[in-house]
Formats: structure tokens, C-alpha cells, sequence
């Protein structure tokens, strides 16, 4: 019971904690909420007043992402895109206000389409995987899908990401059915979503104090474990130079090598829970 105290009191501060930012690259601003990140990309230097968004966050945060845009970009600025790794309810939260205050066209894999048109559901959270207690409340977790109606376009299937020259996609399936990460070749950078992430994603105390060790996707909804196994070798063998997660710090260089290694190398151990219903 303490333990749940404790992890209870934690949750309350991460979720009164306001967004921050952080500058990642020089074209990069990582948008950290407390349960999960989005990024702005673009370069403000660059004089032309472009850039995309990856991932809406959650309900409630468009204003902070708004006003992020603008602080960086100018005043009534919007994106070239706004592109979406997947569509839980963690990185759709804003959309809809989003969409309503900018005319900017949203992608998404084809894959993910049903649940962002309204024609179909995410399977709901299994808040048995693991102890931790953002694991233990996810069953009350969004699980609904949204309908964005002709807002929502597949991307491309030459692997282009609208608004992100030199960025490509990559299909990246297991915690969804279309999740998708993006790839930058020539400085090798990765914005990975949920493929894995860098903190134990299903403990609120873990997610305070910015534990930062690689784990695989948040395992409560996480629903092909066979084939969020094979996308993490796909990533790991792009030999990324940085990955920005969405759930955790970004991770760059022999640190990030290592632990994608021991990632693949150990999934079973590492990522895949014990039990549960998506686990067969």
C-alpha cells in the first residue's frame, strides 16, 4: 500500500507539472509534456518559416503547443504538416483544437487510418503487464479511435514525410498496426514515437526522476510484441546517431548504441511483460 501512496503522490505532480522545452538540434524543439513528448521541427534561422509537427500530445495541450510554434516561428505560424507516429489517445490529444486553428494537412500510415476516421477502436490498455501505476490506471486510458474526417492523409508511399526534406518513414509495427518512425540519413537521427522508449514508461516514479535506460514500447498497449521485436532491430541496425522517444529523454552516440543492443539482444527480458492479454 505505501508504495501506491507513493507512486499516487507522483502521479499528481506529473500531471501539474506545465510543458517544457527542450532544443534538441539546431531545426529540433522537443516539447515534453509529462506523460509523453512531441516535437517541432524546423529551423527558425532558416528565414522561411517552416516546419512540422510530429505528435499532438495530449487533451488540453494545444495551446502550449501553439504558443511553443509561435514563440519559435512568429506569431500566427502553422505548420507545413502535422504528422503522426500512431494515434493513441497520448499523441491525438490536441489534434482536433489543432486542426480547427490551422489549416495544416495531418498524415499518418495507411494502417492507421480506421482508427483516425472513425471506423474503428484500439484494442483497450492491459493494466495487468506490470506494477507500475501508470500500467495499473491505463485501463482508464482513451482507447476510443477519432475521426478526423478528410483532414487525415496516408503518408506517402515513397517513405517521404511531408514538410521533412531528407526525413524518411519507417513502418514500425507492433504497439500499433501503423506506427511509424522517422529517419533522418544524413545525420542519422531518429524520432522513434513508441517503438521503444528511454524511461519505464508504466511507472509514474520512474517518470519523475527521468530515469534513463531503454526499454521497449509502453507495454500496456502494446499489442504485436513479435512485431514491436522486429522494428526495434530495424531501428537499432540504422545505427541512429540520437533517438528523440516520445516517452523519455533523447539518447545519442555509445550510450545510445549499447543499450539498443542489449534491447535487441534481450527483448524478451526487457520489453515483453510476463503476462497479459496481448502477450500470445
Amino acid at each position: 500500500m505505501e508504495n501506491i501512496n507513493i507512486e499516487t503522490n507522483i502521479l499528481q505532480q506529473l500531471t501539474e507539472k506545465p510543458m517544457s522545452t527542450m532544443q534538441v538540434t539546431e531545426d529540433i524543439l522537443l516539447l515534453q509534456f509529462p506523460l509523453v513528448n512531441a516535437c517541432i521541427v524546423g529551423n527558425p534561422n532558416a528565414n522561411d518559416g517552416e516546419w512540422v509537427l510530429v505528435g499532438a500530445g495530449m487533451a488540453h495541450t494545444a495551446k502550449d503547443i501553439i504558443l511553443a510554434a509561435e514563440g519559435r516561428f512568429g506569431k500566427g505560424t502553422q505548420p507545413k504538416a502535422i504528422i503522426l507516429t500512431h494515434g493513441h489517445f497520448d499523441h491525438v490529444g490536441a489534434i482536433s483544437e489543432l486542426v480547427s486553428t490551422w489549416n495544416s494537412p495531418v498524415y499518418a500510415h495507411k494502417l492507421e487510418m480506421p482508427y483516425l476516421t472513425g471506423q474503428q477502436d484500439y484494442p483497450p490498455a492491459d493494466p495487468s503487464v506490470d506494477e507500475g501505476l501508470i500500467a495499473k490506471i491505463s485501463s482508464t486510458f482513451p482507447y476510443k479511435g477519432i475521426n478526423l474526417g478528410s483532414r487525415i492523409q496516408p503518408l506517402p508511399q515513397d517513405s517521404g514525410v511531408p514538410g521533412m526534406l531528407g526525413w524518411r518513414w519507417i513502418h514500425t509495427p507492433g504497439h500499433s498496426p501503423g506506427h511509424v518512425s522517422l529517419f533522418r540519413d544524413s545525420d542519422r537521427m531518429l524520432i522513434v514515437g513508441d517503438a521503444f522508449t528511454t524511461v519505464k514508461q508504466e511507472s509514474a516514479q520512474a517518470i519523475l526522476a527521468k530515469e534513463k535506460e531503454i526499454y521497449g514500447p509502453p507495454k500496456y498497449f502494446t499489442i504485436d510484441w513479435k512485431a514491436a521485436g522486429n522494428s526495434v532491430k530495424v531501428l537499432k541496425d540504422l545505427n541512429p546517431s540520437m533517438a528523440i522517444p516520445s516517452h523519455g529523454l533523447p539518447m545519442q552516440g555509445e550510450e545510445l548504441k549499447n543499450q539498443l543492443e542489449n534491447l535487441v539482444n534481450n527483448f524478451d527480458e526487457i520489453a515483453i511483460p510476463k503476462h497479459g492479454r496481448y502477450v500470445h
